[in-house]
Parts: C-alpha cells; structure tokens; sequence
C-alpha cells in the first residue's frame, strides 16, 4: 500500500458522525467536515487497494464546481486550509488538499440521477425494454448514444446501501411533488451546465448523480459535485456510439473487476498495481483537464 494514501481516519479531539464508501465525516457544531480518503468501492463493495491522489482529486473537483456552479445553493463553506478552525490546523498532514468544511442540512433520501448518454444500468434497461426508468426512448439507439435530451432518473438506497430506482410517482411521495419538481428541475440544470463546461475540455459528462439536502425551506446542493466517481467522464477525443468509451472514472476499475471470478460481495479483490496507478493516472488527469491546474 502506498504510504501517501488514507484508507480511514479517526481524529482525536473530533467526533466522527459516519464513514461512507469515501468519506469520512466529522462534527464541527453548526458545520461538518467532510474528509474524502482514497478508498476506492465498485459495485457496491469498498476494495481493499486504495488509489494514490484520489481523495484529493474527488475533494478539489467538488470544490472547483461548488465555487463555480451557481444555479443552487450548496453547502460548501472552504476547502482553504488556511481558512479551516484552528483545532484542526495540527491535523495537516491527513487533511490538506483532501478535507472540506460544509453546512449542516437534512440530506433528502432522494439520489439525484440524469443521464445524458445511455450507458450502465440505463443501456442494460434500454436493451430489455426500450425504457430507461420509466422514460420511453427511439428505437435503434446504440450503447453510449446520446439522449436527445438529458432524462432525470431518481433512485434510493435499499437498507443494504445499493441504489434502487425509483419512478417519478415514487420520488413525489418520499420528498413532496413540489420538491421532487425542484430536485429535477435543478439537477438538469447543473447537468447541463456541468456538461457544457467539460465539453470545452475535452471531456463528455455521460452521466452523474447529485444530492440534496435542506436548511429550513432552503435546498443545497450536497456531497459531492460531478466528480469521477459520481458521473462518467469520457475523454471526447475517442468517443464512438455503438461502442464502450475508455473513461476518466472508476470504470477502468469495474471493466477489470468483471474479467474475474468473483461473485460482487465482500471481500473484495486486490488490484493489481498497473490497475491501480492506471486508475489513478486517469482521476489526475481528469482533474487537470477540468481545471485546467495541478492538483494541491
């Protein structure tokens, strides 16, 4: 294992409220810190190989569209380490570059899906039924076509933390019309803007996934924002309907998961070290193509 990556973190002092497949998550009183570490999950299953710069390449880009990205409110306060509280500036080493200060919101049990190309899950739907949840699409499409307009498929997750689709009827009752309206609707919108940005990079957002939260009445744009591991980024110099594009994202990793035997529950397997700084050479790059700098 590496020695310049985090697999989980504990910090003295601090009162760790939940490890997620990335995240570890920490309270500050009115704010939260969130700490992305380079754990690395596929198929719902957190992989015992971190990947070198991965978390830091997760929390950089979610701050980079969070500064940027203005159609929503959000819940990012800084992701400046000079800026962070003085009780955790003797936490450097395990949290510059890697760590975030948030808002505190009542996150919505809503993931906020929007494909614009029909790949994953969505492309398997489309084959079986010539649906893609719920929303009919032309025939004859092929895999990694692009929808002629981005479609908006909510999903959950089942007490086993796999996500679940969810019909538009379903996503009214768990959050309200009126805010299942206002999930859609912005979702579209940051879609759209996020695709457009990365489209002048060099880099195609097939598809992502937001979420929400609340502060009273107000929704903020939570978690993470058009990263690699919540979207599909494919390089548009190769791109090709009819054909698997090579990708910026964590699929590199799936797609050699899937050459083995192994039945998608844990344990996980190990990588193998050319998958491993393949997968991380890819996270860089596409931090740099979308921000146009180096990575802190």
């Amino acid at each position: 294992m590496p020695n310049d990556t985090l697999v989980s973190l504990d910090l003295p002092g601090l009162t760790k409220l939940r490890s997620g497949k990335v995240r570890e998550v920490f309270d500050l009183g009115e704010t939260l810190l969130f700490v992305a570490t380079d754990r690395l999950s596929a198929f719902d299953v957190i992989l015992p190989d971190p990947i070198p710069d991965k978390g830091a390449v997760l929390n950089q880009i979610s701050a980079y569209w969070f500064e940027r990205i203005n159609l929503a409110k959000n819940h990012f306060v800084t992701a400046d380490f000079a800026e962070f509280p003085l009780e955790l500036r003797r936490f450097h080493e395990q949290l510059a570059g890697r760590s975030m200060i948030v808002r505190k919101t009542k996150p919505l049990p809503v993931e906020c899906v929007v494909r614009g190309y029909l790949a994953g899950s969505g492309w398997k739907d489309y084959q079986a039924t010539g649906e893609v949840c719920g929303h009919k699409l032309s025939p004859g499409l092929q895999l990694a076509s692009e929808l002629p307009e981005p479609i908006f498929t909510p999903s959950t997750k089942n007490e086993a933390g796999h996500d679940l689709n969810v019909d538009w009827r379903q996503c009214c009752e768990m959050v309200g019309e009126s805010v299942a309206s206002k999930l859609r609707d912005l979702s579209l919108q940051i879609y759209r803007a996020g695709k457009a940005h990365a489209a002048t990079c060099g880099i195609i957002v097939a598809d992502t996934k937001f979420e929400f939260g609340l502060v009273g009445d107000d929704l903020l744009l939570i978690d993470e924002c058009l990263t690699p591991d919540s979207s599909r980024f494919w390089p548009a110099d190769s791109y090709a309907p009819g054909q698997s594009p090579p990708s910026f994202d964590k699929q590199f990793v799936r797609d050699y998961l899937e050459t083995l035997d192994w039945n998608k529950t844990p344990p996980g397997p190990s990588l193998p070290n050319e998958i491993i700084e393949k997968t991380s050479a890819k996270y860089r790059e596409a931090f740099r193509l979308l921000t146009n700098r180096d990575l802190h």
